[in-house]
């Protein structure tokens, strides 16, 4: 008798049981992917800012907020100083401009949420890739029509490295002048 029960459990029980756990596994997996890679992260700001209104339709490039884009490793988040240069006469009884006045009165630095992050084991220079001309729709999608900012694209490294050894043709409009980017590890790994 005990045999057939053995044999029973082996044959009917432990495939359903596994395969149950391989199920749970994979749809873990699944659903966690966007919190894994970041995709669709939008984290709630201190000032609602509308990159569809500045970015958009006022035309603001994007290297007048993110002063470091050119000149250094990180983009940088605007200062309430950088934001004052229109704001201290521009709608100035808005909600959220006040806000952005109390921070800039107060001398206290905005606490803007970060949106892309890259793990501390990769190395990422803005600077090498806006120099070259590539634009931040490549990596930071539309921004000029999102009202709020969430993160578009994945940055693991299966996203670089097909940049870096395709760019001539993931970045057309930029013709000859776009050479592959660099696939050593310690390039990014340092």
């Amino acid at each position: 008798m005990e045999k057939q029960h053995l044999d029973r459990i082996l044959k009917i029980r432990l495939p359903i049981t596994i395969g149950v756990i391989l199920v749970a596994v994979a749809l873990t997996f699944l659903i966690s992917k966007s919190e894994r890679d970041g995709v669709g992260y939008q984290p709630e700001q201190p000032i609602k800012y509308s990159h569809l209104l500045h970015a958009g339709q006022l035309k603001i490039d994007c290297k007048y907020c993110h002063t470091g884009v050119e000149k250094a490793r990180h983009a940088g988040v605007p200062s309430a100083s950088i934001c004052m240069n229109c704001h201290s006469v521009a709608r100035r009884d808005r909600p959220e401009i006040i806000k952005l006045v109390k921070y800039y009165t107060d001398g206290t630095p905005i606490p803007w949420k970060r949106v892309y992050k890259l793990g501390d084991f990769a190395y990422f220079n803005h600077s090498s890739h806006v120099v070259k001309g590539i634009n931040c729709v490549h990596c930071h999608g539309d921004v000029a029509n999102a009202e709020v900012i969430s993160q578009k694209m994945s940055f693991r490294m299966s996203q670089c490295l097909s940049c870096h050894r395709d760019a001539h043709n993931r970045l057309p409009e930029l013709g000859d002048k776009i050479k592959n980017g660099p696939v050593n590890c310690s390039n990014c790994h340092r």
